[in-house]
């Protein structure tokens, strides 16, 4: 892109993730649809307190509505980004259950990272995206 030709698309339906230093979404041209990391979130940003299998499932909505907000849902996700702090076998187990009951037997591509801690206080589990229009 010899210009700015990204669009970037932060919907109301989530916090404004300026002051975080990133956007919800970005479009360049072409088919590609780049989702910032999702995570348990209130209106202002701050973490959702709650138990992993709690901050998953709220992650997944602050997904769903990223990618509503540029008018896609989990069925053009082609690749996901996972982040577990404390990662085990039981928080492997929450995610499996949590991706299958969004995406069925249709799983995108995915990494998990498992990690020391995210970006704030309290976030136990963070979802990035890429997704095809």
């Amino acid at each position: 892109m010899t210009t700015d030709q990204r669009t970037i698309t932060n919907p109301a339906t989530l916090h404004d993730p300026a002051p975080f230093g990133y956007s919800h979404a970005v479009s360049a041209p072409g088919e590609l649809v780049f989702i910032g990391g999702q995570y348990a979130s209130d209106a202002t940003g701050a973490p959702v307190p709650g138990d992993f299998a709690a901050q998953v499932d709220l992650a997944f909505d602050r997904l769903r509505s990223a990618l509503e907000g540029v008018g896609l849902g989990y069925e053009h996700v082609v690749r996901l980004g996972t982040f577990i702090v404390d990662h085990d076998l039981d928080k492997l187990e929450i995610l499996g259950k949590a991706l299958h009951a969004r995406f069925g037997d249709r799983l995108p591509a995915q990494t998990l990272s498992g990690v020391a801690s995210l970006a704030l206080p309290g976030m136990l589990f963070e979802v990035d995206a890429v997704a095809v229009r």
